[in-house]
């Protein structure tokens, strides 16, 4: 019981890494609010968690609108009286361009996602946790922020600006006690690769090219977290943990269609 009696959000934890977070978390012995636009998702997520003997909430939020965050970090005050852990996990891909026929709008809207997302978990939660002198805040940025492994140049800017969010915080955070983290994933076997996610030969190629010779699961991801939630990483801020099998260790022997 790494986390009994604690209380987590998990932005974008109805699915994939997010929900290996948050059912990883329940294990633990930690209450969990998922936070995600997929209702549906979100409460058979809770589902699960109540099913473990823990408690859970799904609130509606989309990650990128400040009210939404607002109201969420105050729903979880009322029914917990605290927040303990903040995991960052919202994000994705919607598309991609090159950079020169890129709009604006597609811009902002990737950037926002995956990087003013973070910004905002941390902006309402923050507060709560100075107050009781105790955070763990939890950044999920991307192996394409550090060696972008295809070009998609407003995913990997997103994600890189969460790296140097995650530093500034930690600085910033560590008088009150508040440690902040990042962990960078690597190939994830997740609904971001859309169609071929049960494509089980695209992923054993895939896996290829990763020196542990797989791609990963949400519980790998999940793991790193619970990690980084717990007391066992209390002397521990400012720090980025590779959870990439490896990457960039070794050149791939093929390329990946589509990045981590």
């Amino acid at each position: 019981m790494l986390l009994e009696n604690r209380v987590a959000i998990v932005t974008g934890g109805a699915r994939g890494i997010g929900r290996g977070i948050a059912l990883m978390f329940a294990d633990e012995g930690c209450s969990v609010a998922i936070a995600d636009i997929s209702m549906k998702e979100a409460n058979d997520t809770v589902s699960e968690i109540t099913r473990k003997g823990r408690e859970g909430i799904a609130v509606q939020c989309n990650a990128t609108n400040g009210k939404q965050v607002s109201d969420l970090v105050k729903k979880v005050i009322d029914k917990w009286g605290k927040i303990d852990i903040l995991v960052n996990n919202a994000g994705g891909l919607p598309s991609t361009a090159p950079v020169e026929d890129m709009s604006e709008e597609e811009w902002d809207s990737v950037v926002a996602l995956n990087l003013k997302s973070s910004f905002l978990g941390c902006k309402y939660v923050v507060p709560h946790m100075k107050a009781r002198k105790y955070g763990k805040i939890i950044n999920i940025s991307s192996l394409g922020a550090t060696s972008p492994p295809s070009s998609n140049v407003h995913y990997h800017s997103g994600k890189a600006g969460v790296l140097g969010m995650t530093v500034d915080l930690a600085v910033g955070l560590a008088p009150f006690k508040i440690c902040v983290n990042a962990i960078i994933p690597g190939p994830i076997r997740t609904a971001f690769f859309g169609s071929r996610l049960n494509d089980d030969a695209f992923f054993i190629e895939l896996g290829k090219t990763v020196p542990l010779g797989r791609v990963g699961t949400p519980e790998d991801i999940a793991g790193a977290a619970l990690f980084l939630a717990s007391e066992l990483s209390s002397f521990i801020t400012g720090e980025f943990i590779n959870v990439t099998g490896g990457l960039p260790l070794a050149p791939p022997r093929t390329r990946p269609t589509k990045g981590a």
